[in-house]
C-alpha cells in the first residue's frame, strides 16, 4: 500500500487535522476533498482566508499547502491515488423519522462509503473521523466489502479537539485513539495509522499516548467523553442557580471542588451552557443508543444533562426580564459575542443563538457583535426580522439599555467600559454570563452588574 492520505470532508475536523498530519509527515502526500467548491476555494485562497477560524491554523496551512497538502473537489481521483482514506463528513442530529432529535443522520456518511467503493482501484484502509454511533464501522464495512473486488479495513479514530485550541490539541494531544478489528489485516491497518500519528522520525505523538482498542470501544469512547464533559457543565450551572439564591459564589465553590484530585478543575466554569457541534449531538446520540438497548433510566439521566443546559439559557432571559422592570419590549440589548466560545467563529448550537431567539420573542431591539462569528450568526438567525449586526462593540452598545456578554473573547475585558457606560441609556446594565469582566470596576463606573452564580 502507498503512504498517501485522503480525507473526505474539509470542515472543522478534516481541514485542521490533515494540515497538521501533513506538517508532521512531510514524506506523505495529504489530500483534503469536499463536494463544496466554495469551501475548497477558501482553503486554496491566495490570501489564506480559510473557511474556518482557528488560532494557528493559517500558519500550519501556509507551511504545507502546495508542498504535500492539497485541497480539491475531485474525490474520485484522490481516492484512487490514496490507500488511506479518512472520512470526516458531517453527521448532524437526525431531524426526521425514527430517532428524530437524537440519532445521528448518517445519509452523508453512507453516500461517502458507497462512493469510496466505486472509486477504489485497490485495497484501502478506511478511518472514521466523524463522531458516529457505536457499531457504525460494522455497517460501513458491510457496505464496502459486500461483493467487493478489494479489501476495505474500517478503523475508528475519533477526534478529541476543542475548538479554539484545535491546533495545540493536535500538536500535543492527551491521547490518540485508534480502534480496529482483532485480525491480522486489522492489526496491520492499526499499525499504519499509528505510524501516521508518530510522525516522521517519531517526532509527533509519543507511542504511549497512542491508545488502541477494538472498534466499538473507540466509537463509544468519543460519545462517552463528550457526555461526561457536558455533564460537568450542566452540573456546575445547576449549582450556579443555587449560589445565586443563597449568596454563595460559584467561582469559589468551583475552586474548592477543583482542588479535589478526584474531581479536578476542568469544565467547572459556570456560564450560559455548552454549545458547539459535539456536546449536544453526542449526548443526544447516547440517549438514543440507551433507548435502543432498553436502558431507559440511563436515557433519562443523559436527557437531564440537555434539559439543564436549555434551562440555563432560558434562565438568562428570565433574569434580564426581572432586572429590567419585568418588560423587555422595545428595549435595546447589545449582545457581545455570538460564537459558542472564544477563539472560534463556530456558532453551531451556540447558547447565544437560543438566547437571541428568546429575546426576539420578547420584542427586544437586539444588536449583536462578534469579532469572528458575524457571517455564521447572520445565517443562523436569517429567519428573524429586526436583528442588527455591528462589528464595532462601541457602536453596538450606543443607546442600549443592557450589554449581554455571551462569549468570553479576550478583547471584551480590555474595552473602554467608561466610554460604553456614557453612551448607554440609564440605568445601564451589564449581564456577564461568562464572569470574565471586573464586576467591581463596572459597578464603580455606575453599571448594574449581573453574573452567573453570584
Amino acid at each position: 500500500m502507498n503512504k498517501n492520505i485522503v480525507c473526505i470532508g474539509a470542515g472543522y475536523i478534516g481541514g485542521p487535522t490533515m494540515a497538521v498530519v501533513a506538517m508532521m509527515n512531510p514524506d506523505r502526500k495529504v489530500v483534503v476533498c469536499d463536494i463544496d467548491a466554495k469551501r475548497i476555494a477558501a482553503w486554496n485562497s491566495k490570501k489564506y482566508e480559510l473557511p474556518i477560524y482557528e488560532p494557528g491554523l493559517v500558519d500550519v496551512v501556509r507551511s504545507v499547502r502546495g508542498r504535500n497538502l492539497f485541497f480539491t473537489t475531485d474525490i474520485k481521483k484522490a481516492v484512487k491515488e490514496c490507500d488511506i482514506v479518512f472520512v470526516g463528513v458531517n453527521t448532524p442530529t437526525k431531524m426526521f423519522g425514527r430517532g428524530a432529535g437524537r440519532a445521528s443522520d448518517l445519509q452523508f456518511w453512507e453516500a461517502t462509503a458507497r462512493e469510496i467503493k466505486v472509486c477504489a482501484e485497490g485495497d484501502k484502509i478506511i478511518v472514521e473521523k466523524s463522531t458516529l454511533p457505536v457499531r457504525t464501522a460494522a455497517a460501513m464495512s458491510a457496505i464496502l466489502n459486500d461483493h467487493a473486488k478489494h479489501e476495505f479495513i474500517v478503523l475508528s479514530n475519533p477526534e478529541f479537539l476543542a475548538e479554539g485550541t484545535a491546533i495545540n490539541d493536535l500538536l500535543r494531544p492527551d491521547r490518540v485513539l485508534i480502534g480496529g478489528p482483532d485480525t491480522a489485516s486489522g492489526r496491520a491497518a492499526v499499525a499504519q495509522i499509528c505510524d501516521i500519528y508518530a510522525g516522521k522520525g517519531g517526532r509527533w505523538v509519543p507511542r504511549e499516548r497512542i491508545l488502541t482498542t477494538n472498534v466499538w470501544s473507540a466509537e463509544l469512547s468519543k460519545l462517552a467523553a463528550n457526555a461526561m464533559l457536558a455533564q460537568r457543565v450542566s452540573s456546575i450551572n445547576a449549582l450556579a442557580g443555587l449560589c445565586e439564591a443563597t449568596g454563595a459564589d460559584v467561582d469559589e465553590v468551583a475552586r474548592v471542588m477543583g482542588t479535589d484530585h478526584r474531581i479536578g478543575p476542568e469544565f467547572l466554569k459556570a456560564g450560559p451552557g455548552f454549545g458547539g457541534s459535539c456536546f449536544k449531538k453526542d449526548v443526544l446520540n447516547l440517549v438514543y443508543l440507551c433507548e435502543m438497548f432498553g436502558l431507559h433510566t440511563a436515557a433519562e439521566y443523559w436527557t437531564g444533562v440537555i434539559k439543564m443546559n436549555d434551562h440555563q439559557q432560558a434562565r438568562i432571559v428570565s433574569r434580564l426580564f426581572k432586572e429590567m422592570f419585568n418588560t423587555l419590549a422595545n428595549k435595546k440589548i447589545a449582545m457581545f459575542g455570538f460564537a459558542f466560545k472564544a477563539d472560534t467563529g463556530d456558532t453551531r448550537e451556540t447558547p447565544a443563538g437560543y438566547v437571541a431567539r428568546l429575546l426576539h420573542e420578547e420584542h427586544v431591539r437586539l444588536v449583536i457583535t462578534d469579532p469572528k462569528a458575524m457571517e455564521n450568526g447572520r445565517r443562523d438567525l436569517a429567519d428573524l426580522d429586526g436583528i442588527a449586526w455591528e462589528r464595532n462593540p462601541f457602536k453596538a452598545a450606543k443607546d442600549a439599555d443592557a450589554v449581554l456578554l455571551m462569549t468570553d473573547w479576550r478583547e471584551y475585558p480590555a474595552l473602554d467600559w467608561a466610554k460604553i457606560f456614557r453612551s448607554m441609556r440609564k440605568p445601564a446594565l451589564v449581564f456577564d454570563t461568562r464572569n470574565c469582566l471586573d464586576a467591581k470596576a463596572l459597578r464603580k463606573l455606575g453599571f448594574k452588574v449581573l453574573n452567573i452564580g453570584k
